[in-house]
Formats: structure tokens, C-alpha cells, sequence
């Protein structure tokens, strides 16, 4: 295999390696050609930090302890690695799976089975989601036939280890995403339950937000003479931050497009760079814009330095408003004044973020930064306000019933520009033929605006698509509740934040239930932040749970409809609280 650029018999400096033919970026990590494919057909041009560190450990068999934020490629540096090791041929034996990745939510876990599935469609792996709240019958189905891979939530995955219908003596590989928070959760138990059935010689990665004593504790205990990995935040300087408003979305992927697209139109910017994470989204995102009616150029590592040239032309001359592009392309780009920037994605760090918006609300000028994130992304933009000292608004999707309202508005301050220009004398004698018949002279005037209305394309009609309402933008700096501070449980240190309400779960520690098996079932069921739950008690026969008041009727009626434990239990209102 050609010398990567850090073996060290390699002088950057000697003039025979000055034009080397090296590989670089993803090519230099030691990843098969067909893995090096489908990233190139995602759109991927570059390894992050966490990517270039972690994956040459990880193919060459070592345990790794990663601390990085949330965004900054783990899992990429993780899955890719899995694949590598699939492609080597080294599957498990019978139908148990190589690989088992643990993750808090079903949300996550479903993510990254996705992006596993992508980057290894073409080598065939089967990757199975392994949640609660998911139908088990078909869950005991796919582990039946046989996967590759396995990404879990801890709860559900020790339910099938106790069915026997998660075999792990063949995984050779297990990862631990988002340590921290599963223990957050609750699920210390879990994970070690689970870490018991895996064999003592597998392949272990933890990555954590936080590398606190107790996942320093687990990282002993489970771990042999780990790699540790650490992406530090980067650091920014006071003041530094630009000055402009800056409003956050918390939508599912699914709905960003539409969000989008309702944003704009609300917002009409005169001259924006919206930033993706891959050339693939990128460019099927212009597209999609350019099919809405928007005049979007995109702009990727992908594209020769005449094309890029020929985007930067007509984005200057304001024959484009929107430039969608990457981190990568839009380095170094020389733009005068932007109206706004989006975060189509959410950046990958603090300073990141801080970078891109500051290429709007120049030299005194107002500038608006939008941000589409994602529910699990909400924790991250806290963690980006932390840094940076600046309030990031978290608003709520307009409605088609907004865009009309805001196209009428546009309609009005189009005909008013153009009254107050004047030189209408010529049209005056219409309006007077008009008014002197049996036309009422408002009605001539409505009749008027509707024309130039319909002209403008203001008209158009939307597609009532819901957009739903993201329970993790609960804000976390409600006032405390008065009155005495909140009972809580070992394992449970919460403090609400907001109003709450206490919810009766008819089962305690009679049931063996835990405070992580009622956290994780309503964290899991509702797609909602851990943190937005607080003080738990368990009784010998119930348990009482607070939560925000404001989704406490979501949470009964969801929970009556799922299992704890394995089984059905009573949940309501506590009648007490």
C-alpha cells in the first residue's frame, strides 16, 4: 500500500516527494476501494479531525476512547472501520452479528443504521435497528435470518438477549456512541449486562461528549490500552462572534426540505450561502430549490475550477440569489455582503458555526443565520449558545397559512415602491373609465392588486404538508419551579426546569424497575431529550415520574400504548401531585 503522509520515512520537504501521488483524505486512511466509492458517491470529500484519528486505530484492531461533540463525524469513524472488517471477510459465525453498536435513543440508532447502510449498500451488509416502540415480531424475524450489524438502544437489546434471539458470541466489534448520555439514561446496568454476553477478546470503542470518572471507570474496566482520541473544542475569542440574529428549526430530516423552503420564503433573502455537509446534498438540494422556483448554484470540491468560477460570476452578479455549498468550497471564498446564511446542517463545532455565520451581518450591516437541526442536534446548539455567549432563537416552523399571509405583504410593498416612484398618469384614465361605470374605485383597486398578485407568482399554492412540533425545543432556561426542590432517585440527578406534572406508573421495585427503564421508555417513545425529565421515585408497587406539564398528557397516552419491563402497566395522572 502507498506510504500515508505521516510515515516517517516520507521528507515533505525532498523534491522527489514534493508532487507525490500519495492518497490523501479518505484514500489515506487504509479503506477499501469499494468503501472509498460509495463515500465518493455520497458526496464525502474529506475526513474530519475524529475520522482521520479514529479509523486507522480502528481498522488496525485497537480499542479507542473518543471524546467529541455531537457533528463531528463519529459516526463515520466508527462504521467505516465495521465495513473494512466485513470486507476482509472475518463474518460472524452463524447468523450472530459482527458488530454491535449501542446508542441511547431510537432516533440515533436508527440514524446510524442508516448511514451504515449507505456506505456499505454495495458490499451487501445488513445492518437491523434494534429499538423499543418498534414491533418485536419483526425485529425476531431479521435476527433470525442473519445481520451483520446491530445498532441498539441497551434496553431492547438486552430484551432479545433474554429471548436468546440476540446471539453476541460472534461479535468481534462493539461500539458505545454517546456514552455519557445512556448513562444519563439510566442504563449503566444495561450496558453491563450486555458487555457481559460479548467475548472477552472483541474489538471496543466509547465515545462520550465528556470523559467524566464514570466513563473513565467503564473505559478501565472494558477497554485494553485504548487509542484516546480527543477533539478539542476550538476556542473563541471574546467578541469574535459576528452580531447577527441568529434563529434555530428543530425539525426531523425528513421535513427539512419543506422547512426550508418556508423559510425562504418568508425570509425572501436577497443573496444567501446555505451550507451542506456533502456534495450529494448539495447538489440535490439546488436542484430541489431550482425546481421550487429559487435561483440556487451549487458550489463542491466536486466541481472543476471553470465551473466554480462561472457560479462565483453569477452569484456577484446577482443573477443567483442562493449558493448552496460545502464547508470545503466555501473556504476562502471572497463574498461581499450576504443577507443571510443556513446551516441546511448543523456545523460540526462551535467554531465551525461561528465561521459560517460570520460571513453575513458585515460591516454593520444586519445579517440573519438560520440553523435546521435535527431533535437529537438541539443539545449541540445549547453547547454552541455556551460557547460562543449568544442566544440562538429557537423558532417554530411557519405555516402555509404564514407564507400566504407574507406573499400578500410582499404584493404590498411591491405596489407601494411603485407609488411612491409615481409617473402613473397614464394609468389614471383606466382607473377612471373604471370607477365612472359600476365599479366601486376600491374594488378597482383590489381587482388591481390581485392581477399583480397572481403576476409576481405570489399566488402559488402550497401543499399542506404538516411539519411537527419538536418536543426538544423545550427551552432550558424556563424560571425553576417555586416550592421545595425536587425528590430524586440514585442515578437520577434532574432538576426541572419548567412547570411539571408528576405521572403514576403502576409499577415499582417489586417489577424491578429501574429509573433508566422509565427514562429510556419515555426518551425512546416520545423522541424527547433526556434532561426534560425529572425527579423519578420508585415504590415497592408504582413509581411517580415528573415531566413538563405541557407534553404530560403526550407521555400517558404514549406510555399506555407501550411496554416497561416487558409488560403493560397502569399510567396516569398522579392524583396527588
Amino acid at each position: 500500500m502507498p506510504k500515508r503522509a505521516t510515515d516517517p520515512s516520507v521528507n515533505p520537504s525532498d523534491p522527489a516527494t514534493e508532487h507525490d501521488d500519495s492518497p490523501s483524505g479518505f484514500a489515506s486512511l487504509g479503506l477499501d476501494p469499494s468503501i472509498l466509492d460509495a463515500l465518493t458517491a455520497l458526496g464525502y470529500e474529506e475526513p474530519t479531525p475524529i475520522q482521520m484519528e479514529t479509523i486507522p486505530a480502528l481498522i488496525a484492531g485497537r480499542d479507542v476512547l473518543g471524546q467529541a461533540a455531537t457533528g463531528t463525524g463519529k459516526t463515520a469513524a466508527f462504521a467505516l472501520p465495521i465495513l473494512q472488517h466485513l470486507h476482509d471477510a472475518h463474518r460472524g459465525k452463524g447468523n450472530g452479528p459482527s458488530a454491535l453498536i449501542l446508542a441511547p435513543t431510537r432516533e440515533l440508532a436508527m440514524q446510524v443504521a442508516e448511514a451504515i447502510h449507505k456506505y456499505g449498500k454495495a458490499m451487501g451488509v445488513t445492518v437491523l435497528p434494534v429499538y423499543g416502540g418498534a414491533a418485536m415480531a419483526q425485529q425476531l424475524k431479521a435476527l433470525k435470518r442473519g445481520v451483520d450489524i446491530v445498532v441498539a438502544t441497551p434496553g431492547r437489546a438486552l430484551d432479545h438477549i433474554r429471548r436468546k434471539s440476540l446471539q453476541l458470541g460472534s461479535v468481534r466489534t462493539v461500539i458505545l456512541d454517546e456514552a455519557d448520555e445512556m448513562l444519563d439514561m439510566g442504563f449503566a446496568e444495561d450496558l453491563e449486562a450486555i458487555l457481559s454476553e460479548t467475548p472477552s477478546d472483541r474489538q471496543t470503542a466509547l465515545f462520550s461528549a465528556t470523559i467524566a470518572p464514570r466513563i473513565a471507570a467503564i473505559a478501565n474496566k472494558h477497554l485494553k490500552n485504548p487509542v484516546r482520541v480527543t477533539i478539542a473544542r476550538d476556542k473563541t475569542k471574546a467578541g469574535s462572534v459576528p452580531k447577527v440574529r441568529q434563529i434555530a428549526y428543530i425539525v426531523p430530516r425528513v421535513h427539512k426540505m419543506a422547512t426550508l423552503g418556508r423559510i425562504l420564503d418568508m425570509e425572501s433573502p436577497k443573496s444567501a450561502l446555505v451550507f451542506c455537509r456533502t456534495r450529494t446534498e448539495v447538489d440535490h438540494l439546488t436542484e430541489t430549490l431550482s425546481a421550487h422556483g429559487h435561483r440556487a448554484e451549487a458550489l463542491h470540491g466536486g466541481m472543476s475550477q471553470e465551473q466554480r468560477d462561472r457560479v462565483m460570476k453569477k452569484f456577484r452578479a446577482n443573477t443567483t440569489d442562493l449558493l448552496v455549498a460545502t464547508d470545503v468550497a466555501a473556504r476562502g471564498l471572497d463574498i461581499g455582503h450576504l443577507s443571510h446564511v443556513f446551516n441546511y446542517d448543523v456545523p460540526t463545532s462551535p467554531d465551525a458555526y461561528v465561521h459560517r455565520i460570520g460571513r453575513t451581518g458585515r460591516a454593520g450591516r444586519e445579517g440573519v443565520a438560520i440553523t435546521l437541526a435535527e431533535p437529537r442536534e438541539h443539545r449541540f446548539l445549547r453547547n454552541i449558545e455556551n460557547i460562543t455567549k449568544q442566544k440562538i432563537e429557537i423558532a417554530t416552523v411557519p405555516t402555509v397559512a404564514d407564507m400566504r399571509l407574507r406573499r400578500v405583504e410582499l404584493t404590498r410593498a411591491t405596489l407601494e415602491e411603485i407609488l411612491i416612484a409615481g409617473e402613473l398618469d397614464e394609468y389614471r384614465g383606466v382607473v377612471e373609465s373604471l370607477a365612472d361605470g359600476d365599479h366601486d374605485v376600491m374594488d378597482v383597486a383590489a381587482a388591481a392588486v390581485k392581477m399583480a398578485h397572481e403576476a409576481s407568482g405570489n399566488d402559488r399554492q402550497e401543499a399542506e404538508e404538516e411539519i411537527p412540533v419538536q418536543r426538544a425545543s423545550i427551552p432550558q432556561d424556563r424560571p425553576k419551579r417555586e416550592g421545595k426542590p425536587p425528590r430524586t432517585v440514585a442515578g437520577t440527578k434532574r432538576k426541572p426546569q419548567w412547570e411539571v406534572a408528576k405521572i403514576y406508573i403502576g409499577a415499582g421495585r417489586k417489577a424491578k424497575i429501574r429509573p433508566g427503564d422509565i427514562v429510556g421508555a419515555i426518551a425512546n417513545e416520545l423522541q424527547i431529550d433526556a434532561d426534560a425529565i425529572g425527579a423519578i421515585e420508585i415504590f415497592d408497587r408504582h413509581s411517580l415520574v415528573e415531566v413538563p406539564e405541557e407534553i404530560a398528557d403526550d407521555i400517558v397516552t404514549t406510555l399506555r400504548a407501550t411496554h416497561i419491563k416487558g409488560k403493560r402497566v397502569p399510567i396516569r395522572r398522579d392524583k396527588d401531585a
